[in-house]
């Protein structure tokens, strides 16, 4: 699998480099700032891009709203955020793409390589990844939206497992409770969010994004 790496601080950079490489992914290019990424991805056209949210020259929001911008030239290009920061304003812009493919993990939360290595490659396949702290800032962030202020707190916690990428199996199993009660919160989530009858996959994408469009 083909990735770019977007992230200034060189050790991390460097670390993450030899991650992916020792998991055979095939690193295209690294780079430290958002100019760059964005001539790396245009050229290159990864598999998928892991991108840091604040790099140089502004140190803001440069790799994510980078990645925003290829997004609009590269549609559906997988985008793998990789931050110590929500930046909310572009992380709702990128995540309500229905395109898919992207995912948002929070750096200091990645406890377990191998868990983080499957998450980019759901990504890479077209998948939706987000980490629940990410999840719970845009949520409150959007708080006053009625079709979330339907959900139960179960029900929030079901929609925040289903931003991990995770099966009804794995909620259950998180939540202690069985697949059909899983499956019933789902749907009650896909009801209240006014989500019509469709693919599974793509209505559990739909349902952790609905939130975040206006």
């Amino acid at each position: 699998m083909r990735i770019v790496i977007a992230e200034d601080l060189a050790l991390l950079r460097d670390g993450l480099v030899r991650i992916f490489q020792a998991y055979g992914f095939d690193v295209l290019e690294a780079v430290d700032n958002g100019p760059s990424l964005v001539r790396s991805l245009l050229t290159y056209q990864p598999d998928i891009a892991v991108v840091d949210v604040r790099l140089p020259p502004t140190f803001t929001d440069e790799g994510l709203r980078a990645a925003i911008d290829v997004r609009e030239q590269l549609p559906g290009l997988p985008v793998m955020v990789l931050s110590q920061y929500v930046e909310q304003l572009y992380a709702r812009e990128l995540m309500s793409d229905r395109a898919g493919a992207v995912g948002y993990l929070l750096k200091d939360r990645v406890s377990d390589v191998g868990h983080f290595i499957d998450s980019v490659r759901r990504v890479a396949a077209g998948g939706t990844v987000m980490d629940p702290d990410v999840v719970a800032a845009l949520m409150t962030h959007r708080a006053s939206d009625l079709p979330l202020q339907a959900l139960t707190p179960r029900e929030r916690e079901v929609l925040s497992l289903m931003a991990e990428g995770r099966s009804n199996a794995a909620i259950a199993a998180r939540m202690f409770v069985t697949e059909k009660a899983v499956s019933k919160h789902s749907n009650n989530i896909f009801t209240k969010l006014g989500l019509e009858q469709s693919e599974e996959d793509n209505r559990r994408v739909l349902a952790v994004l609905a939130y975040l469009e206006g």
